[in-house]
């Protein structure tokens, strides 16, 4: 039951702000949202992505592979952050609050 503990599950915030003034910065921008995808983050908003990690040690894979893909120009931002810790975060639609929907914990067998 350790491996599921709320402080040991994190998550990784990957926040950017890239270019996007020419034909090739726009390029650059949409292949490294299209990575962060493959890796199995999602976006939270359009400069945000999120992933949920069941380990400590998964997250720093991660981390790692988005660092690998970071591109030349442009400001990123990678949080880690505690499942625990996520949960206290509260989101907004203009005035009403939203419930965030949290993936289900895995099972890992390995």
């Amino acid at each position: 039951m350790k491996r599921l503990n709320e402080y040991r599950v994190m998550w990784i915030l990957v926040f950017f702000d890239l270019p996007t003034a020419t034909k090739k910065d726009r390029r650059t921008s949409s292949l490294f949202r299209k990575r962060l995808l493959e890796d199995g983050f999602n976006m939270f908003q359009f400069s945000i992505y999120i992933r949920h990690c069941p380990s400590m040690e998964n997250a720093e894979a991660h981390n790692r592979r988005v660092k690998k893909i970071v591109p030349s120009m442009g400001k990123i931002g990678i949080l880690r952050i505690t499942d625990k810790q996520f949960e206290l975060m509260e989101v907004f639609y203009g005035k009403k609050q939203q419930i965030l929907d949290l993936p289900n914990q895995q099972l890992e067998l390995f």
